[in-house]
């Protein structure tokens, strides 16, 4: 399988403008966050509009709550210019997802979104080329339907027959369709695991049956090792972050605080198979948000993703329990969240 792996938001976008401007046939972008302010250094929206005024096709599916912030002139004048813009709207469940799609040939998928405020992020996304992506573009297409779009070309899309080893690599979880697949693919890893198991996450909320898998895990001698930003860009999910890491780290798991802000999504089982997508290690992403991802055995992938987590691990500093105290805020959210898992 063709592959490359980008580590940080800033040249997961080059390689996808890269690919934008080689586009022949057509360009479909998913995204949760689309912002216009990256156009001094990283501009999505000059480079869609060039091509769409090219000929090319041109969709974006963006998350309404998500890519709020995204001005009505900028969507107008991609509209005139060609593009298709839809937006997936619902009052509880997000489309989390992260996709780009070139002549239906390459596919980035990962954690990676589109906005100034990520340009300085750690973050993760796999870039597939081939035959192999064919799912990826089924998936795309559905989305599309349920953002609402009515182009028949890709809504036949989604009817493409695929293998089932082709269905097994790439995962779809659609909440909203009763579709949950991240609880199933992490509940049977994890229970597969004998030596390791490798996580990272930007938010660490885990359900109550994470939480249990891992101390199982750890239980019957598996190593845990969980990498987390020291402080993310959402200071009350740091401090339920807090809660969550204090009290697994009594149990037996290990914990590293990254320095910089890491939004990779990424768990390795026993150096041997991985999984990389869009879903977060909280409640959003494993009961309400549609995410995607890839799950695979391909030595030479699991081998790189292993050699970026440890690079990852040198550069963080081990998490120590004893430094954590319970603050007034602390007192008043984790009932609410207790309360939320309770409703689980």
């Amino acid at each position: 399988m063709a592959y490359k792996i980008y580590t940080t938001s800033t040249k997961a976008w080059d390689a996808m403008l890269s690919e934008i401007d080689q586009a022949k046939k057509s360009i479909f972008l998913e995204m949760y966050i689309f912002q216009e302010d990256t156009t001094s250094s990283h501009d999505f929206i000059g480079k869609l509009t060039k091509k769409a005024k090219q000929g090319i096709k041109v969709i974006l599916v963006l998350d309404a709550f998500g890519s709020s912030d995204l001005s009505e002139k900028s969507i107008k004048s991609m509209q005139s210019a060609g593009i298709e813009v839809v937006f997936f709207s619902d009052w509880l469940r997000r489309i989390h997802r992260k996709i780009l799609i070139v002549d239906e040939n390459v596919a980035f998928v990962g954690g990676v979104n589109i906005g100034k405020k990520f340009a300085a992020w750690n973050d993760l996304q796999l870039k597939l080329k081939g035959k192999v992506i064919r799912p990826v573009v089924t998936s795309f297409a559905y989305t599309y339907e349920m953002a609402g779009g009515k182009n028949k070309h890709i809504l036949m899309l989604r009817k493409k027959t695929l293998t089932s080893k082709l269905k097994f690599w790439f995962l779809e979880h659609w909440p909203v369709l009763g579709m949950y697949s991240l609880k199933s693919i992490y509940t049977r890893k994890i229970l597969s695991a004998q030596k390791s198991i490798r996580i990272v996450t930007p938010y660490f909320t885990p359900p109550r049956w994470f939480a249990a898998l891992l101390d199982g895990a750890v239980r019957r001698g598996v190593k845990v090792e969980i990498i987390i930003p020291r402080k993310t860009d959402l200071p009350l999910v740091d401090r339920a972050n807090q809660h969550h890491i204090y009290n697994l780290s009594q149990l037996g798991v290990k914990f590293f605080l990254g320095r910089e802000m890491n939004h990779a999504k990424i768990m390795l089982i026993d150096d041997q198979e991985g999984l990389v997508g869009s879903q977060n290690i909280d409640f959003l992403s494993f009961s309400f948000n549609a995410e995607s991802g890839v799950f695979f055995k391909q030595k030479n992938i699991v081998a790189e993703l292993r050699k970026i987590i440890l690079r990852w691990e040198k550069e963080a500093s081990i998490y120590n329990p004893r430094r954590y105290k319970m603050s007034l805020v602390d007192y008043l959210i984790f009932p609410i969240i207790k309360l939320i898992y309770h409703l689980l």
